[in-house]
């Protein structure tokens, strides 16, 4: 197990679409190994989700851990550490909520970006059986933020004000009291 190195905007394959996982592919060592230097990684970064990509890997898997407990991003419903394998978002309901957004791959910009805020997650887990889970609100959005990342987007791509994108010492003087995702 080890931290990677997050790969920034500007690297290609940030923007490169990632490859789907067959079930050979899932179940061996190398995958294995890249999840547990993503846990590493995000542990690390103080992330709450972190895409293969980001890592460098064009690979469709991606990892959520929401902590329990008060975090920056305010009192938000926990979620234990989950591995996404070839994962679909579906909008359930198009109803959209912006939150001021944030990205490893991104280090020190902040954007507001409205997504939907009810959404159904179909993936697969490491051992390739197939789960679907309904979200809602600011998990939602964490969600659609990581899966983005797979399709080689960025959540910059999605500010539709770019007087709402800013650096961080800027969002922190002037707009730190609104909720943010990083």
């Amino acid at each position: 197990m080890a931290v990677r190195r997050i790969i920034r905007m500007g690297h290609p394959a940030l923007r490169t679409v990632a490859s789907e996982l067959d079930r050979k592919t899932l179940r061996s060592d190398a995958i294995r190994r890249l999840v547990d230097d993503m846990v590493d990684t995000l542990h690390d970064y103080s992330g709450i989700g972190l895409a293969a990509p980001q890592v460098n890997e064009s690979v469709r898997l991606a990892i959520v851990e929401i902590p329990a407990g008060p975090t920056r991003y305010g009192e938000i419903d926990p979620m234990p550490l989950e591995v996404y394998v070839n994962p679909r978002i579906s909008v359930i309901e198009a109803d959209c909520r912006g939150f001021w957004e944030g990205c490893l791959s991104i280090p020190g910009l902040r954007g507001y970006v409205e997504r939907p805020q009810h959404v159904r997650v179909d993936f697969q887990d490491l051992e390739g059986h197939r789960h679907s889970v309904e979200l809602r609100g600011f998990t939602a959005t964490v969600f659609q933020h990581e899966f983005d990342h797979l399709d080689g987007k960025l959540y910059v791509d999605r500010v539709e004000d770019t007087k709402l994108l800013m650096f961080e010492e800027e969002f922190a003087r002037y707009h730190a009291e609104e909720e943010t995702l990083d």
